[in-house]
C-alpha cells in the first residue's frame, strides 16, 4: 500500500503533503528533524491519509494535493 499523507504543524499555520508506504515511521522522521523540508516546523501531527493499492496514482494524486487545486481541495475536505 502507498499513503499519501498530510501533516499539519502544530502552529496551524504549514502544512506538508508526502507519500509514504509506512505513515507511523515517515511522522517520526519529520518530528525527529530528518526532513529537511519540514523540520524547522515541527512538530507535525497526521491531519489525514489516503491508501492506494497502486504507486502511479498515489504519486499523481500527491502531485495534485501539491498544486493550488489540490491545496484548495484539501482545505475543503480532508
Amino acid at each position: 500500500m502507498f499513503f499519501v499523507y498530510s501533516l499539519e504543524s502544530e502552529d496551524g499555520i504549514h502544512w506538508y503533503v508526502g507519500i509514504t508506504e509506512d505513515i507511523g515511521r515517515r511522522l517520526e522522521e519529520h518530528n525527529s528533524g530528518k526532513s529537511i523540508h519540514t523540520n524547522k516546523y515541527r512538530p507535525w501531527k497526521l491531519q489525514s491519509y489516503t491508501a492506494f493499492i497502486d504507486q502511479k496514482r498515489a504519486e499523481s494524486f500527491e502531485r495534485y494535493l501539491k498544486s493550488h487545486s489540490g491545496r484548495a481541495f484539501a482545505e475543503k475536505h480532508l
